[in-house]
């Protein structure tokens, strides 16, 4: 059409030809985005524990504000939690709280919340109307079975314990802790939180899963896992990840630079904002990995 003696015709010809090259581009970048590989434990559930920081009791009732914007995130994503295990503070909120929770595309949504999480606000017992900083933390692993995890049976010691820890006379008296040893690391994962042996040894399975997997990782793409955890952290509790300020209203996240005016909306389970900007985040360099990979290659 570009070469009819028309000029009207060669005039929309050149017009469609623009329209379609700006439909290519969009499409090239949307089957960018779809090419880049996806996290296999992104589709698995959580388990997620919740644990008060620095700042004492002030440090137990943002940890039972985190917990409430957890929960009411979870429930506008329609997803299921049964808390496993809980340790109130003795001004309220809670000193620790274990929880499982089921759905679609859990971790996928969960994963970059481990880590230090701190609030500046003035606290309820603070008299003079001064701003406190306390912390909370957050670890977040995908639950594995047995079998879908990359460990031989036979590669594993198992052994059971009293617990010596809080949990009144049933613990005391039955053998309810569990203690994973992944015998070719010497890597060891127990847990004494759950209410029953069986869900003590489903926490420690899964935090020794998490430990072995990452070892793996590490040892096989030692760049990626460098590089991932300059993104979004380790999951290690001494990362600060993010900052709640309630003078201002304010949440910001460290690891992206983003910053919020929306910390009302954020304690309501309003997290999308901040989720959706880390996957964002992180895509785009996996991204310009791909797109460095093809110019090397």
């Amino acid at each position: 059409m570009l070469k009819e003696a028309d000029q009207e015709m060669r005039e929309m010809a050149q017009d469609e030809l623009q329209d379609l090259k700006v439909k290519k581009e969009e499409i090239e970048e949307k089957l960018k985005w779809m090419l880049i590989p996806r996290d296999p434990d992104d589709n698995k559930d959580v388990i997620m524990e919740i644990r008060s920081g620095t700042g004492g009791d002030e440090a137990s009732i943002f940890a039972g504000d985190l917990f409430r914007m957890y929960t009411k995130y979870f429930d506008n994503k329609g997803w299921k939690y049964e808390i496993e295990y809980s340790n109130e503070g003795t001004a309220g909120g809670f000193n620790k709280v274990i929880l499982e929770i089921y759905g679609e595309d859990v971790f996928g949504h969960l994963k970059f919340e481990s880590g230090a999480h701190r609030v500046q606000r003035v606290p309820k017992t603070e008299a003079q109307g001064r701003v406190h900083t306390s912390a909370a933390t957050v670890a977040v692993l995908p639950k594995f079975e047995l079998e879908e995890i990359n460990i031989r049976k036979e590669d594993l010691r198992v052994d059971t314990f009293r617990s010596s820890g809080a949990g009144g006379q049933h613990v005391n008296k039955t053998e309810s802790g569990v203690r994973f040893t992944h015998l070719p690391t010497g890597i060891v994962a127990e847990s004494t939180d759950g209410r029953s042996q069986h869900k003590n040894r489903d926490i420690a399975l899964n935090r020794l899963a998490a430990k072995v997997n990452e070892a793996q990782r590490e040892a096989v793409t030692s760049a990626y896992a460098t590089h991932r955890k300059s993104l979004v952290g380790t999951g290690d509790r001494s990362d600060k990840i993010r900052t709640y300020n309630y003078p201002q209203n304010r949440v910001t996240d460290h690891r992206i630079n983003l910053t919020l005016y929306n910390l009302d909306r954020i304690v309501l389970g309003d997290l999308d904002p901040v989720i959706d900007a880390l996957k964002l985040a992180e895509n785009t360099e996996r991204l310009k990995e791909m797109s460095s990979e093809e110019v090397n290659n």
